[in-house]
């Protein structure tokens, strides 16, 4: 099933703000991620079932892997002068 599309007004902006402060988006969304991260550790470190603790292990290389992924998106954008 395909999702319908956006109304136009969620994909513009809603009024005349400036862009918000990339370095502020990426520190907000590290810390998210971090959240992500230490409690998918937690749950492996405490899960018994081996199923379970792979999925866990699973989330938290996905996090580690995301977290990689934001730092070289920031320093692709600061070499490229983008940043505020």
């Amino acid at each position: 099933m395909v999702p319908d599309a956006l109304p136009p007004s969620a994909v513009q902006p809603q009024s005349a703000e400036p862009p918000p402060d990339l370095s502020q988006v990426f520190h907000r969304l590290n810390n998210q991620l971090g959240v992500i991260l230490a409690n998918a550790e937690l749950l492996e470190a405490r899960l018994t079932d081996e199923t379970q603790r792979a999925r866990a292990g699973q989330v938290v290389a996905g996090a580690l892997d995301a977290i990689r992924a934001i730092q070289e998106l920031r320093r692709a954008i600061q070499l490229s002068g983008s940043t505020r």
